[in-house]
C-alpha cells in the first residue's frame, strides 16, 4: 500500500551541514597537531557529509520511493529540495505522461483473418509502491501487457461485417465503444503494477498484405452490387410510375404485350451504364 510522505525542507539541513563541514574545516586548519582537534574536525567533516548525502531533489511530476535496510518507508511525490534519513535508499519513478506505441502486430481477428493492428496509449504511474515492488520492471510490464490487451481485442472481434453479418460491432466500425473495451482491459491488466490508463486508441487497423487484395476486391463487388440494387429499386418504381400515368390520363392505351416491351425498354435505359441511343418510329405503334 503506497504511502505519502512529507519530509522537512532540504534547505535548512543544507545550511547546517555546510556550518558543521565548515566548522570541521576550521579545526583541521587549526589543529596544530592536537590529537583531539584532529579527531574533532575529521569527526564534523564526516557528520556534515553524512547529512549532506539525506538530502534530495525532486524534479516537478517525479517521485521518490524511499527503503529503509529493506522495507518500504513510503513515497515523496512533492518537488523541490527534501531532507530524510541518509540511511534511506531512493528510487526515482516518473509520474508523468507517458506514450507507448509499440509494432503494428499481425493477428487472426475472430473470423480467423489475418489483420495488422496497433493502438496508442497513454499512462502513468499512479501507485508508486506497486510500480516499484510488484513487479519486476513496470516499463516492461506495461509494454507486454499492453500487447496481450490489443492481440485479446483483435481475437474477440471481426475486423469488419462482411465476414460476420450476425456481428453487433466490429474492430472497424466500432470507433469510440472498441478504443473503450480496449482502455478497460488494460486498466484491469495494469492495475497490479500501479499503472493509470489515460487514453487508449487504435492508430492502424489494415487486413494483412497477404489477404488485402482478395479483401479489396470483396468490398468493390458488394458496393457494385449494393448500388445496382438501388438503381434496380429505383427503375422499377419510375415504370411503375410511367405506366400508372399513361393509364390514368388516357394518353394511349397499352395491352400486355406492348407494356411488357416497354417494360423493357425502360429498364434497359433507366438500368444501363451507359445512355440510351433513341430510335424513332415513324410508323404506328404496332409497326
Amino acid at each position: 500500500m503506497e504511502k505519502i510522505l512529507k519530509p522537512m525542507s532540504g534547505f535548512l539541513a543544507l545550511v547546517i551541514a555546510l556550518a558543521v563541514i565548515g566548522g570541521g574545516i576550521y579545526l583541521l586548519v587549526n589543529a596544530e597537531g592536537q590529537v583531539v582537534s584532529l579527531a574533532g574536525g575529521i569527526l564534523l567533516v564526516l557528520l556534515g557529509i553524512f547529512f549532506i548525502k539525506g538530502l534530495m531533489i525532486i524534479q516537478p511530476n517525479h517521485s521518490r520511493v524511499l527503503n529503509f535496510f529493506g522495507k518500504y518507508v513510503g513515497s515523496v511525490k512533492d518537488n523541490g529540495l527534501f531532507f530524510v534519513n541518509p540511511l534511506y535508499s531512493s528510487h526515482n519513478i516518473s509520474l508523468r505522461y507517458q506514450n507507448f506505441q509499440g509494432q503494428t502486430l499481425k493477428v487472426n481477428d475472430k473470423m480467423g483473418n489475418p489483420i495488422e493492428i496497433g493502438a496508442v496509449i497513454v499512462w502513468q504511474v499512479g501507485d508508486t509502491y506497486k510500480a516499484a515492488y510488484q513487479v519486476a520492471n513496470y516499463i516492461d510490464y506495461v509494454r507486454t501487457q499492453s500487447e496481450a490487451a490489443i492481440r485479446h481485442l483483435a481475437v474477440s472481434f471481426s475486423y469488419d461485417s462482411m465476414e460476420d453479418e450476425q456481428a453487433e460491432m466490429t474492430l472497424r466500425d466500432g470507433g469510440e465503444r472498441v478504443n473503450k473495451i480496449l482502455e478497460e482491459e488494460l486498466t484491469e491488466r495494469l492495475e497490479p503494477a500501479g499503472i493509470v490508463i489515460r487514453e487508449a486508441r487504435i492508430s492502424h487497423l489494415a487486413y494483412a498484405p497477404e489477404i488485402a487484395g482478395a479483401m479489396l476486391q470483396r468490398q468493390q463487388a458488394s458496393a457494385i452490387v449494393a448500388a445496382r440494387i438501388k438503381i434496380v429499386e429505383g427503375a422499377v418504381g419510375m415504370v411503375d410510375l410511367a405506366l400508372k400515368k399513361l393509364s390514368s390520363e388516357n394518353i394511349v392505351e397499352l395491352d400486355d404485350e406492348r407494356k411488357a416491351a416497354m417494360v423493357s425498354n425502360l429498364m434497359v435505359v433507366l438500368c444501363g451504364e451507359k445512355a440510351a441511343t433513341p430510335v424513332l418510329n415513324a410508323g404506328t405503334l404496332y409497326q
